[in-house]
C-alpha cells in the first residue's frame, strides 16, 4: 500500500506571553440583529492582499477577542482599492476605527473609509504625479484638505443624527502606494489613535509622524534618508492647534513620506494592533521573526500572524502590511 499522505499543516492562530488570553481564539457569539438590520451586519473577518511594482500587500481587519465572546460587532473599517490604471495607479489602504462603546463607532468608521476612498478617487491622477515626482509639500497639503473634507461630513452626519460630532467620529489611518515599479515612495496620512511602523534589518521602527504646534511654521525635519524623523516608541504626543474656519478634529492631521528599501515591510495598524505592537515587547519580536525572512506570506499566514494574541489586549486586530522586494 502506499504510504499514506499527510495532510498539511493548517496556519493556527498562537499567543505569546506566560499564559494564553482569558477569552477563546475563535469566534463564538454572533451579533444580534433583526429583519431591518440586515444590511448592517458586518462580517467577523475581512482579509485581502495584492501586488504591484515592487511591492506585496496584505491587509486584514478581525473581530476582537472580547467583541467575539460578547457577540458584538467588529468595530474597525478596512477599505483596500486601486484607482487608476497602468504605472500611475494608485493604491489606497484606509483604517478606521471609532471609539469602543459609544453605539455609533463602526458606522462611523465604515463613513470615514468610504469617503476618504471617494476622495482619493477624485484626486488620484494628481496625487499620483504628486507622489512620483517627490512633490511632498503638495501632497501634505492636498491630503490634508481631503482629510479636512471627510471629517466635515462626518460632524454633517452627526448633526443629521442628532448626536455631538465626538458621538460620531473615527480615528483615520491611510497608506497611499504607487503601483509603478520606478517609484518607492509610500505616503502615510491620518488622524487619531493607530500607527505606522516599519520592520527593517530585523527591528522595528514607530514611525508615526512626530506633531509639533502649527505655530512659527516651521518646516518638517528630515531624517539622513529622506523619512520624516520618528518619535520613540510609546510618546505621546500632545494635539497641536490648526489654523482656518473649519474647526478641527479632536486629534491634529499626521503625514509622512518615506522611501522604501528593498527588504523593508511596513506595517499601518488601527489602535487595536498599534498598542500591543507598542506595549508588548514579544508580539513585536515574534512578528520580526515571521517577517523578516522567507518573503511575504500567503493570505491564510498573515491572517494567522495578525491574530496573534496578548492576555491583556482584546480588541479589534486591523493591519495592512507591505513587503518590499
Amino acid at each position: 500500500m502506499p504510504p499514506a499522505v499527510q495532510p498539511p499543516e493548517r496556519p493556527t492562530v498562537g499567543h505569546v506571553g506566560d499564559r494564553p488570553p482569558t477569552y477563546e481564539a475563535e469566534p463564538a457569539a454572533l451579533p444580534e440583529s433583526g429583519a431591518d438590520a440586515l444590511d448592517d451586519l458586518v462580517p467577523d473577518t475581512v482579509l485581502d492582499g495584492a501586488r504591484y511594482g515592487t511591492y506585496t500587500l496584505r491587509a486584514a481587519s478581525v473581530r476582537g477577542d472580547s467583541a467575539r465572546f460578547r457577540g458584538e460587532p467588529r468595530r474597525d473599517a478596512l477599505l483596500t482599492a486601486r484607482f487608476g490604471a497602468g504605472d500611475g495607479a494608485l493604491v489606497l489602504v484606509a483604517v478606521a476605527g471609532g471609539v469602543r462603546g459609544d453605539g455609533q463607532d463602526r458606522p462611523a468608521a465604515a463613513d470615514a473609509c468610504r469617503w476618504i476612498g471617494g476622495a482619493v478617487a477624485r484626486s488620484h491622477a494628481r496625487l499620483s504625479e504628486d507622489i512620483r515626482a517627490g512633490r511632498r509639500g503638495d501632497l501634505k497639503s492636498g491630503l490634508h484638505r481631503l482629510t479636512d473634507r471627510t471629517y466635515g461630513k462626518l460632524r454633517a452626519r452627526a448633526a443629521e443624527l442628532g448626536l455631538e460630532p465626538s458621538a460620531y467620529t473615527a480615528g483615520l489611518r491611510c497608506l497611499l502606494l504607487p503601483a509603478d515599479p520606478e517609484c518607492r515612495t509610500r505616503v502615510f496620512f491620518g488622524i487619531g489613535p493607530g500607527g505606522v511602523l516599519r520592520l527593517r534589518d530585523g527591528a522595528w521602527e514607530d514611525l508615526d509622524p512626530e506633531v509639533r504646534p502649527a505655530a512659527g511654521g516651521t518646516a518638517d525635519e528630515q531624517g539622513p534618508d529622506g523619512d520624516r524623523l520618528t518619535m520613540d516608541l510609546q510618546i505621546t504626543t500632545p494635539s497641536s492647534p490648526r489654523a482656518g474656519s473649519a474647526p478641527p478634529p479632536a486629534e491634529p492631521f499626521r503625514f509622512r513620506a518615506s522611501v522604501a528599501r528593498p527588504g523593508d515591510t511596513l506595517l499601518l495598524c488601527g489602535n487595536g494592533l498599534a498598542e500591543p505592537m507598542r506595549g508588548e515587547p514579544a508580539l513585536a519580536g515574534e512578528l520580526a521573526r515571521r517577517w523578516s525572512s522567507g518573503g511575504p506570506p500567503g493570505l491564510p499566514a498573515y491572517l494567522a500572524d495578525i491574530q496573534l494574541r496578548t492576555k491583556g489586549y482584546a480588541d479589534d486586530r486591523t493591519g495592512a502590511a507591505v513587503w518590499e522586494a
